[in-house]
């Protein structure tokens, strides 16, 4: 029998019973929100959302949901300073719907990327992450500027370790260590430059979700039709979806564009 959201609301219901907890279910927008009594942070779930996943993949998702949410959790209880852990701030890449405020109302730290995704910092924390909003970096006394560079530092020393496909003479490249900086390596731009220069066609990039970049050298129409299918495949699947359009890297500038069947791409105006 296929979930539904009353069914997954009674589901987080008992896996998240605690008497610090309040929950609460808006059927209007299907939504499901657990947050501490005292504090009234906490996390808001879109259930169709997970119920869609949990058909497709089974009991793993919700495993995966209640781990995030404690987590999240744990996380809105502590406080959390910049000073001191340097080493673990790191770019993230968001699409440009993601939300660019907290539910608490402050703003995200965040800059433009592309017509289809923004850049964010998180701020890490094993096994999770959080990211970096105004109120932290004014109690730190930091600039955006100082976060920006700290980050892209830090991105550099990811591994860059990927498996290698080739389909209908055209090379595909996955970058898929699950570290939830996967697709953050589109911004390094010394691998991409790497990659172009040994590319034979033209090379194409795409970051469906947050944990792949794939990395294309595209020598034939094929290509793009392969491509096109295999990012909107990744992205329907993903847990944090980013963009369904693969990008053309050229120039050292990244642009997205509509691949149509059996025809190169067109500029996504």
């Amino acid at each position: 029998m296929k979930m539904t959201s009353l069914k997954l609301k009674q589901i987080l219901e008992q896996h998240l019973a605690n008497d610090d907890f309040r929950t609460s279910y808006n059927r209007d927008k299907d939504t499901f929100r657990i947050e501490r009594k005292e504090t009234k942070k906490g996390i808001t779930i879109t259930l169709p959302n997970v119920v869609g996943k949990y058909n497709q993949r089974g009991e793993i998702v919700i495993d995966e949901l209640v781990d995030h949410i404690k987590e999240a959790l744990r996380i809105m209880n502590e406080e959390q300073h910049l000073a001191g852990m340097e080493k673990q701030i790191y770019p993230v890449i968001r699409a440009t719907s993601f939300p660019t405020v907290t539910n608490a109302g402050t703003e995200l730290i965040f800059k433009d990327h592309t017509a289809e995704t923004r850049i964010f910092y998180a701020l890490d924390l094993g096994k999770s992450y959080r990211l970096i909003d105004e109120e932290l970096l004014h109690n730190e006394g930091w600039t955006k500027e100082r976060i920006d560079e700290i980050a892209t530092f830090n991105l550099r020393s990811l591994s860059l370790d990927y498996k290698h496909e080739q389909v209908a003479e055209n090379d595909f490249y996955f970058i898929s260590t699950q570290d939830g900086y996967d697709a953050s390596r589109i911004l390094n731009e010394a691998f991409l430059e790497e990659m172009k220069a040994n590319s034979k066609g033209e090379l194409a990039v795409a970051v469906p979700h947050q944990d792949v970049l794939i990395v294309t050298d595209v020598q034939n129409k094929a290509g793009y039709d392969i491509l096109a299918q295999m990012t909107m495949k990744f992205f329907a699947e993903g847990r944090i979806p980013i963009t369904s359009l693969p990008m053309i890297y050229e120039e050292k500038s990244l642009e997205p564009v509509f691949i149509l069947a059996k025809n190169k791409p067109e500029k996504n105006q």
